[in-house]
C-alpha cells in the first residue's frame, strides 16, 4: 500500500480483544504517514481470517486473548503461514514471564501495556527497520538468562512447559482458583487439572499445594531479576 508520495506505507492489524485499547492503538499509528491500521479483531479466529484475505505488513497482538487460542500461539502459527509478518506483542505482563517466550514463537517485539503510548511508534518502526523490539532492562535480563539458564535447574523446567501450560502456571502464580483459571482460559475444570497434571509432572511436583507455592514463588524470584 502506497501514498502519491511513494512513501511505503506499512500496514497494521491489532488484535486485541479491549475495543478500547485496540481504538487507542489506532489513533496512535493512524497519526503516522507511513502506518495504516486496516483492520482489528478480537480474537485469533478473526485474526486469522482477515490475515488471509489483507496479509499486513504488521500484527500487533496481545497475549490474552478470547477464545482458545493465546497471542503466542497465534503468533506461532503464522510463523510458518506467513513468515513475512512481523509481530509484535502486547501484554499487561511483565516482560521477565513473557517476553523471551513471545521472541521464542516468532515476535519481534514486547510492548508492556502500562507503557504503550509511549512506546509503540518506538517499537514499531524498529520492527520495520528488521530490528528486535526490547526494553533495555529485558534485553539485559535475556543475556542474563543466556548465560545462567545451563546452570539454572528452576529456569530450565519452567520452559519445558508449554505456552498453554506456562499461561496456566502464570495464572496460579497469581493465586487464582481451577475454576477462575477454566474460565480466563475458556476451558472446562478438566481440562485444568490435566494441565496441572502435566505441569506437576514436568516440575516434579507432587500436589497442587506444592505447586501453588512453587508458582508463587517462582514470580516472586523471575520479577525481581
Amino acid at each position: 500500500m502506497k501514498k502519491n508520495n511513494n512513501t511505503k506505507m506499512s500496514s497494521i492489524i491489532i488484535v486485541d480483544d479491549h475495543p478500547v485499547v485496540a481504538s487507542g492503538i489506532q489513533q496512535l499509528i493512524d497519526r503516522e504517514p507511513d502506518m495504516k491500521v486496516i483492520a482489528s479483531s478480537p480474537d485469533a479466529d478473526t485474526a486469522l481470517r482477515l490475515i488471509e484475505k489483507d496479509e499486513p505488513d504488521i500484527l500487533v497482538v496481545d497475549i490474552s486473548l478470547k477464545g482458545t487460542t493465546n497471542g503466542i500461539e497465534l503468533i506461532k502459527g503464522l510463523k510458518k503461514r506467513y513468515p513475512k509478518i512481523k509481530c509484535i506483542v502486547l501484554s499487561m505482563h511483565d516482560e521477565s514471564l513473557y517476553a523471551e517466550r513471545a521472541i521464542k514463537a516468532g515476535a519481534r517485539g514486547y510492548v508492556m501495556k502500562n507503557d504503550l503510548m509511549d512506546n509503540i511508534i518506538k517499537a514499531l518502526r524498529t520492527v520495520i527497520k528488521g530490528n528486535l523490539y526490547l526494553s533495555e532492562d529485558m534485553t539485559s535480563r535475556l543475556i542474563h538468562n543466556v548465560v545462567t539458564k545451563s546452570s539454572d535447574d528452576e529456569y530450565a523446567l519452567v520452559q519445558t512447559l508449554s505456552d498453554r501450560e506456562f499461561e496456566l502456571f502464570r495464572y496460579i502464580s497469581e493465586g487464582k482458583k481451577t475454576g477462575d483459571i477454566a474460565k480466563l482460559m475458556n476451558i472446562s475444570i478438566k481440562t485444568v487439572e490435566a494441565h496441572k497434571l502435566r505441569i506437576k509432572t514436568k516440575l516434579n511436583i507432587a500436589n497442587s499445594a506444592e505447586l501453588t507455592h512453587y508458582a508463587i514463588e517462582w514470580k516472586h524470584r523471575r520479577g525481581s531479576l
